[in-house]
């Protein structure tokens, strides 16, 4: 009997093993370019197709296993494989590496004024022709190309380099693109890998979600007037370059956004001739040679893509920046000084601040009734978070309900309320989100506080058997608040993969942005939501990353012939570190470090004339991994380069790459550091640039030359920075340690030419 148990335990065994090499997962297969097999075959798709056929029984079709055959992103293609083939792919010698599908999210009009662009004719718009002649590639969920911001009346003709399509599919035809949004594709195979039944969304360029088209009109949307939310905000709404070309890519569902898919919509955005890629998408970081968006930018920037990508939502956690190259703009999130108070007055006459855009028709009805407060804790902690069933009718019918943030989103938690029968809600933020105040424009009256108000709330909710509170809603207030600030959420560096940079690069505003929206959703992009508008608001790094696509569209306008390094460089070393009330920028109640901002906030006015550039050529970046001890396979993964890193560092001893901002790493036992870069003038010519450095605490700051005397335009000068550390690190201190300072070249003659790079230091014992 025991034997016959062994014999069927084994054969289950076996079974579940044959089963687990059986299953079908997605991979992206990375071949060498110049592979011994390729002359072989007379296309890349058929010498593609050759690797899955090798694999594959004899009676299967290999072209139905291939997803994506890549040729300019990569060379390699996505298919789906299972284990054993995968295993022996990762033997055959023109394969360079095998890598899982992974699935990252989308990091979810006032804000042009706030960063100083305006209409008049000295301003920068004018300056760059409002980005005409631009073409912005936008990865994300689609566009609603009826949105105002999409019409094409005063758009010059589509570029002649423009080599895109408008697809065709569901509720969307070639007759959708016009002179503005002049192409439109989709991508489905990666997510259909993923989730083979039919999704409840449109199979084609078309926007299911919003984020799309918020993202795209922020980036190049066109000067809509009167544009509101239910009142809210009223003005002109535009993008940050309103005479820039949209094209979209949409690689996200309503599940995410597959890499396998992010990697064919760059692969053919390069083909179609882009200037900019605008990605609102990401994850947690990675090792470069692990990372698709980061294989697929270095292609990019290559061919003179600039490639501009959020830096994630996962703050206020250190070392949580993603899309962290060195050759991608890395984006954080900012705030306006535009609020929406809806404050709470309590039944003790105590007030707390608080925000919202729930629409009120008229002043009278701005004040919301008076009504008995519930905050449902104790044993269901489901009811504290609001979720959706989770509430008793006869505990909150009629009442105002407090609503915990966390789980679900903030809007569905405004619905639940609604469906229990509850009257308003007071959104509270946790530890977690700590003062930020990202609204929306919910279903019910209700309000979104902070956390230390929302201790207040609940002690008084504890003190008194009968809580109260009304809702008063305050419409829009600009300039009152202290901003730019830090958006809380945005997330911060150091970079967990590569220390020696310094990311995020920059903050754009990122809260509480209104920008395009589709008219098949609510506002709050609930399917209970039945109303309608063109415009919504949206908060997030996925908000920051257009405005700064945006802005790269216009110094491109100017400068053409610029490389993505040098518009980089513009938005960096002209950024804002004072706000606009002169004081520093802020991160919650304490000035901004650079691994929150990076070099600052955008200043789009002045990084059109930023003076001095520091241009980086791609071989550049291949010597930077050589320097950083990425191996010859991994460079090559990344790259497409077969190298020598030994040979590179004999030629270029003491390189550093030339990054516009500094990072400084000293490990144990280390005192002393240098670094050389160089700057081009792009200002005028014969100008003199005086070096004025602030040393960061604990460190000894050296620069010569002191002074750098430009006799032309476009030429180069290169100066040295050593580094000298004061404080030393004692073996087995885990701790690391930092400080940071700035460097600045000042036009000795022209005052308002102040190029800024930010220095970290940090100490870390090994």
């Amino acid at each position: 009997m025991e034997s016959k148990l062994q014999f069927f335990f084994l054969t289950l065994f076996l079974l579940i093993l044959t089963i687990h090499a059986q299953t079908l997962g997605t991979y992206i297969v990375q071949l060498h370019p110049h592979g011994t097999t390729k002359s072989l075959f007379t296309t890349k798709l058929q010498w593609h197709l050759s690797f899955i056929q090798q694999t594959i029984s004899s009676d299967e079709d290999p072209s139905s296993r291939l997803l994506y055959s890549y040729r300019s992103a990569m060379d390699g293609f996505a298919a789906q494989l299972t284990e054993t083939e995968l295993e022996y792919l990762q033997k055959h010698p023109d394969v360079i590496s095998i890598r899982p599908d992974r699935q990252l999210q989308i990091q979810t009009t006032y804000s042009y004024k706030f960063l100083g662009l305006n209409a008049a004719k000295e301003n920068g718009w004018y300056q760059a022709g409002f980005g005409h002649g631009t073409i912005i590639g936008v990865l994300d969920t689609g566009v609603w190309p009826e949105s105002p911001s999409f019409n094409d009346h005063d758009m010059p003709p589509v570029p002649k380099k423009w080599k895109g399509i408008c697809q065709s599919g569901k509720a969307f035809n070639s007759s959708n693109c016009n002179r503005k949004l002049i192409g439109a594709r989709y991508f489905t195979k990666g997510h259909f890998a993923v989730s083979p039944t039919r999704i409840p969304e449109y199979l084609s360029p078309r926007d299911s979600s919003g984020h799309g088209t918020h993202t795209s009109s922020t980036a190049g949307g066109v000067p809509v007037p009167m544009a509101s939310v239910f009142g809210y905000a009223k003005g002109v709404a535009r993008g940050m370059a309103p005479g820039a070309h949209i094209a979209v890519y949409k690689v996200c569902w309503f599940n995410g956004c597959y890499n396998s898919d992010i990697m064919a919509a760059m692969d053919v955005a390069i083909r179609d001739g882009v200037d900019v890629l605008s990605l609102s998408l990401g994850g947690f970081p990675v090792p470069l040679y692990d990372d698709s968006i980061a294989i697929g930018s270095f292609r990019a920037i290559e061919k003179g893509i600039s490639v501009i990508c959020a830096a994630g939502n996962n703050g206020p956690m250190a070392m949580s920046v993603a899309n962290d190259a060195p050759w991608i703009a890395t984006i954080g999130a900012s705030t306006l000084d535009r609020k929406f108070p809806a404050i709470v007055r309590m039944g003790n006459g105590k007030v707390l601040y608080g925000e919202s855009m729930y629409p009120v028709n008229n002043r009278i009805s701005s004040n919301s009734k008076e009504l008995e407060l519930v905050y449902l804790t104790g044993g269901d902690s489901e009811s504290q978070f609001c979720l959706k069933g989770s509430l008793p009718k006869d505990k909150v019918q009629g009442k105002m309900v407090v609503c915990d943030r966390g789980v679900n989103g903030r809007s569905e938690k405004g619905q639940a309320v609604k469906e229990a029968g509850g009257a308003a809600m007071i959104l509270t933020n946790t530890e977690l989100n700590l003062e930020e105040d990202s609204v929306d424009v919910h279903l019910l009256p209700a309000t979104l506080v902070g956390f230390d108000e929302s201790v207040t709330l609940k002690s008084y909710i504890n003190s008194t058997t009968m809580p109260l509170a009304r809702i008063e809603f305050g419409g829009t207030v600009i300039g009152k608040s202290r901003a730019p600030a830090v958006a809380i959420f945005s997330a911060r560096g150091p970079s967990f993969t590569n220390p020696s940079i310094l990311k995020p690069d920059v903050i754009a505003p990122g809260v509480n942005i209104i920008a395009a929206w589709p008219q098949n959703l609510g506002p709050t992009g609930l399917p209970e939501d039945t109303r309608r508008v063109n415009f919504s608001v949206m908060s997030g790094t996925s908000m920051s990353c257009p405005h700064a696509s945006g802005i790269a569209a216009l110094i491109r306008s100017v400068h053409k012939k610029w490389s993505p390094a040098a518009i980089k460089s513009a938005m960096m070393t002209t950024a804002d570190v004072i706000d606009h009330k002169g004081k520093p920028i802020l991160d919650e109640d304490k000035p901004a470090t650079s691994f929150a901002m990076g070099a600052g906030n955008v200043n789009p006015q002045r990084a059109l004339n930023p003076g001095l550039i520091y241009d980086i050529k791609p071989d550049d970046y291949v010597n930077h991994l050589c320097s950083i001890g990425y191996t010859k396979s991994e460079i090559f993964s990344i790259t497409h380069r077969n190298v020598s890193c030994h040979a590179i560092m004999q030629m270029n001893r003491g390189f550093s790459l030339n990054y516009p901002s500094i990072s400084v790493i000293f490990t144990n036992g280390m005192r002393r550091k240098m670094f050389s870069r160089r700057v081009t003038n792009v200002g005028n010519p014969n100008s003199i640039y005086s070096v004025e450095v602030m040393a960061p605490q604990g460190v000894k700051v050296i620069v010569k030359p002191k002074k750098l005397v430009f006799k032309k335009i476009n030429q180069s000068l290169s100066y040295r920075v050593w580094f000298i550390s004061r404080k030393r690190v004692k073996k087995g201190d885990d701790n690391m340690n930092f400080a940071e300072g700035h460097l600045t070249w000042i036009n000795s003659q022209n005052g308002s030419y102040k190029v800024r790079s930010p220095i970290s230091v940090s100490w870390k014992a090994k």
